[in-house]
């Protein structure tokens, strides 16, 4: 049975847990979590596969670590965005699309690993986990839409957990082709989502 990770987190094991994570970013994005082994990480940053034990008690606690910051940074920062009163629905949706998709300039790997795999071949615990989170920022999205509806800013063309699953799988679809040496910036990328999107739902 693998050890657990150690209690006590000194500057080298958090060098070495950093070097495991980030083998595992580029490894999950490259090949896909499931065709990706404990082995393989562990021969990619030159330690065994039990000194990987070390520090991670699976293939899933590393796949967590990698999600579970994006995932908390996309909650927090649509929260803080639904939550402006200052902003009309209008700028709070185009902000939603904004606050999706903008952390692909910096963390490219990270969210195309946690919008691809965050829900693959994962333990019970960590997929509960991510399940809650997904529960809720979905929610926030179709209270979001609903609350625009209400207001006579967006139309009525559907139901509103319909449009949110419409725009975060369009949305959701860039981590499988989205390419940084490609000729779309994300900030372009954003534009053009956020238009798609207003011209689908804004009201005359």
């Amino acid at each position: 049975m693998a050890p657990n990770a150690p209690k006590k987190t000194t500057r080298k094991s958090m060098v070495r847990r950093n070097q495991i994570l980030q083998s595992a970013i580029v490894l999950f994005d490259q090949r896909g979590y499931s065709s990706t082994s404990l082995d393989d990480i562990a021969k990619d940053v030159g330690f065994t596969r039990e000194g990987v034990y070390y520090y991670f008690k699976n293939r899933s606690e590393i796949l967590y670590e990698i999600i579970e910051p994006q995932s908390a940074s996309l909650l927090f920062g649509l929260k803080e965005i639904v939550e402006d009163d200052a902003l009309s629905y209008e700028e709070k949706l185009r902000g939603a699309v904004r606050n999706h998709l903008a952390r692909f300039d910096r963390y490219c790997l990270e969210m195309t690993v946690c919008l691809r795999d965050g829900l693959v071949d994962v333990d019970s615990d960590v997929r509960k986990k991510m399940m809650l989170f997904w529960k809720h920022y979905e929610a926030m999205w179709c209270d979001l839409i609903k609350a625009g509806q209400h207001d006579g800013s967006f139309r009525e063309i559907g139901d509103p957990k319909l449009l949110a699953f419409g725009i975060l799988g369009m949305c959701n679809w860039m981590a499988r082709w989205y390419d940084q040496g490609g000729p779309f910036t994300v900030e372009k990328i954003i534009e053009c989502f956020c238009e798609l999107t207003m011209g689908g739902i804004k009201s005359p």
